[in-house]
């Protein structure tokens, strides 16, 4: 069955195209497309900049203009459109020092967190992945991209993403990922509680005691004071 969301991207898509420019499903929406979920979030990107965008998007939300994102209303549906791109060094582990904009794929991939977050969909259901996201995706398994322990060290709030994804989803985590994530998990203390509430908050219809017990064994627990 169609979806209203899907129908709205591939129109909008089509707006794209006419401007000379690429859209791409991307991250988590192209993960639950894929896994047949219900789509919350969609997220897109476009080898168009904001100023590039602004023109043909009337009425976009450009508050984050200058980190190449914009917000925009078509058809009925929220979308977040983000310029493709690349990132420096994560100075306050939470946010690159800068960004440059690019128009290939690849090498807007490899600055995105997990494997199965990192395809792109385009709007004939073609499948860009770089990464083995749908194998990983296939074998529910939870998968750092690149080097684990400098990804958690980028956004250690990153730890909490993948315990969020392995409750929710029922996957488990690769090696390395999962050594990465006890070794570093101190680094949580430099994170924001709000944000860590936030990130939490996002766990939703899990068994509360599994979700505990996680905690517990990646010794998040102490950081922790939302759960209840």
């Amino acid at each position: 069955m169609r979806r209203k969301e899907i129908d709205a991207y591939i129109k909008l898509a089509k707006v794209f195209k006419n401007k000379g420019f690429n859209l791409y499903l991307v991250g988590g929406t192209v993960r639950d497309f894929l896994l047949k979920l219900d789509l919350n979030d969609m997220d897109l990107v476009t080898d168009a900049t904001p100023t590039q965008m602004l023109p043909f998007l009337k009425g976009a939300d450009d508050t984050f203009k200058q980190y190449g994102s914009l917000k925009y209303n078509f058809e009925g549906v929220k979308f977040d459109i983000t310029t493709l791109r690349v990132e420096g060094k994560y100075d306050d582990s939470r946010h690159p020092s800068k960004v440059k904009y690019v128009t290939d794929l690849k090498k807007d991939y490899v600055r995105r967190d997990f494997t199965i977050n990192s395809m792109y969909l385009d709007s004939y259901f073609i499948l860009y992945d770089y990464c083995h996201g749908q194998e990983d995706l296939k074998n529910k398994l939870i998968r750092f991209i690149g080097n684990p322990k400098k990804r958690i060290k980028e956004d250690p709030l990153r730890i909490i993403r993948a315990i969020r994804f392995a409750l929710m989803y029922g996957f488990s985590f690769e090696e390395k990922t999962e050594k990465a994530m006890k070794d570093y998990s101190g680094l949580l203390a430099k994170i924001n509680k709000d944000k860590i509430r936030q990130e939490v908050s996002k766990i939703k219809g899990v068994d509360k005691d599994f979700e505990e017990k996680l905690f517990k064994e990646f010794s998040i627990h102490q950081y922790i004071d939302v759960i209840e």
